[in-house]
């Protein structure tokens, strides 16, 4: 809806962005669209460190912000190197229209910053603040294991790779472009994580 130009008729993801007055300027006509230019949250990390039960729990009783969980729209053929970038632009267009309604949204799912900075509607967005959930090795294990006994059976390979995957994000963090923050949640409880999730959400907006 929000790329289709509504004088032309012409569909582009790829308009002039004037980041002053927040208009977003058709290529093909230069009809200047007036946007809501929010920004958009990011709780990211391996499997199994809290991401979908924090963003569930959340969503219950906090109401500024939309949650959104990226494995929704989620298909095999995205696993394809081609079609990884397709996916990610495709949950930055869902929240950049979203977003019109005057709520930012936070979106939970698995990505680095470099996946999403480097996509063509990241540039809809004021900021994009990410936050990193971590924990130990054991508790990624113990949790992934635990798991598997009400969903399908998971694999040894697969909870090495989120291990892997989770120490990525406890070493790289402070050094990502835009730096991530990160929240252990190794030997916190749910509530306890819930308001550390919703203090982060807070002084973000207090800055936009």
């Amino acid at each position: 809806m929000f790329n289709i130009c509504p004088k032309c008729g012409e569909y582009s993801s790829d308009k002039i962005i004037d980041k002053t007055k927040n208009y977003a300027i058709c290529p093909e006509c230069g009809y200047a669209h007036k946007f809501e230019r929010l920004p958009l949250f990011i709780v990211t990390g391996a499997s199994g460190t809290g991401k979908s039960s924090i963003c569930l729990e959340l969503s219950k009783h906090f109401k500024k912000v939309i949650f959104m969980e990226s494995d929704i729209l989620w298909k095999p053929e995205f696993n394809l190197p081609n079609k990884t970038k397709e996916y990610r632009e495709m949950w930055l267009r869902v929240c950049k229209n979203i977003s019109q309604g005057g709520k930012p949204v936070i979106l939970c799912g698995s990505v680095k910053p470099e996946e999403l900075e480097e996509c063509i509607e990241r540039r809809y967005f004021s900021n994009v603040h990410y936050l990193a959930l971590v924990c130990e090795d054991s508790v990624i294990s113990k949790r992934l294991y635990k798991r598997a006994i009400w969903r399908k059976p998971l694999s040894d390979k697969f909870i090495n790779t989120q291990i892997a995957y989770n120490q990525w994000f406890k070493n790289k963090a402070p050094y990502t472009n835009p730096p991530m923050e990160t929240l252990n949640t190794s030997d916190i409880s749910l509530q306890e994580t819930l308001l550390k999730v919703e203090h982060w959400i807070e002084e973000k907006l207090s800055l936009e």
